[in-house]
């Protein structure tokens, strides 16, 4: 099932280039924000999803492009991204030591949104192709054989960074540095997660194109790992990590993609009232040229 959030903060499931407003099913979940409702249906998808499913095999549904898409997770209490966690199409020798950092949840927006590159003297922004997944249920200290059983659905994500700006944590957390989405997609949609094709495009050209069996620490691991340092309940997201090669400048008037197998694709547009400039190279384009480092700002300020 592909779970989607619409116009107003609609539950919706896709169908095709279809979406059913499928919210008469779940209108007895109690809730005050879209978030309360969505963390409702996981927590209870078992008993809700056959009315889910019949209320969008009835419905009459309204075309996927007529609709304004919002994040399926609009503001999880905990998202937590994975650090260094691919081998890089095995040009590392050995995995990176597990790591692992908090995003705000005030980072997250949707499909068709804006990112907004702040006015701080970054070195380059960045925004990070990965593979998220849901928390379906209170987990602790998950063993990693039984790490799938915690896994409600999984979603695109893009990790925005501004590089060089220290704390780490100013890096990371700026408000619209979490898009994801469009639709949250259960396990049940295909065979293996570790097994997905992962790209991205910045203005339709493909700059990032990488497999999830190239992930160090896997998701049983990254699970375990996760839930030993502090709990996640229904509704967190762990977003899993990116192949950092194809990693190129981000720039106002820009639009970026992202699309995961069976996940849908993923669509902002970025937003510098600075007009800040970088080439476009990406870092595997530098590393072939032998330079070092990500591309230096052209013009603008900080430059």
């Amino acid at each position: 099932m592909k779970l989607a959030f619409f116009n107003d903060f609609t539950l919706g499931v896709v169908k095709s280039d279809s979406i059913v407003d499928v919210s008469g099913a779940v209108s007895d979940v109690p809730h005050l924000s879209p978030q309360d409702l969505i963390n409702g249906v996981i927590t209870n998808f078992s008993q809700y999803r056959a009315a889910i499913q019949n209320a969008a095999d009835q419905g009459p549904g309204v075309a996927l492009d007529s609709v304004r898409l919002r994040s399926p997770i609009p503001k999880p209490h905990n998202i937590v991204a994975m650090a260094v966690n691919y081998m890089e199409d095995g040009t590392r020798d050995e995995p990176a030591a597990i790591n692992a950092f908090h995003k705000s949840p005030n980072a997250v927006i949707g499909n068709g949104d804006t990112v907004v590159l702040p006015d701080v003297p970054a070195t380059i922004f960045e925004f990070e192709a990965e593979m998220a997944l849901v928390i379906s249920k209170h987990a602790s200290n998950v063993k990693a054989e039984d790490a799938f059983d915690y896994i409600f659905g999984y979603m695109n994500f893009l990790d925005g960074s501004a590089r060089g700006v220290t704390p780490f944590y100013q890096m990371k957390s700026r408000e619209t540095f979490a898009p994801m989405g469009p639709f949250l997609v259960t396990p049940d949609e295909f065979a293996d997660p570790q097994n997905l094709q992962i790209q991205s495009w910045t203005n339709g050209e493909l700059r990032q194109n990488f497999n999830t069996d190239d992930m160090a620490h896997q998701l049983p691991r990254v699970i375990e790992w996760v839930t030993s340092v502090h709990s996640l309940d229904a509704g967190d997201v762990i977003a899993t990590g990116t192949n950092h090669r194809g990693l190129i400048a981000i720039m106002g008037g820009d639009t970026l993609e992202i699309e995961i197998e069976t996940l849908g694709r993923l669509k902002i547009d970025v937003q510098d009232d600075l007009n800040r400039t970088w080439p476009y190279e990406t870092r595997l384009e530098r590393m072939e040229k032998g330079l070092e480092g990500t591309a230096a700002q052209a013009t603008g300020k900080y430059a």
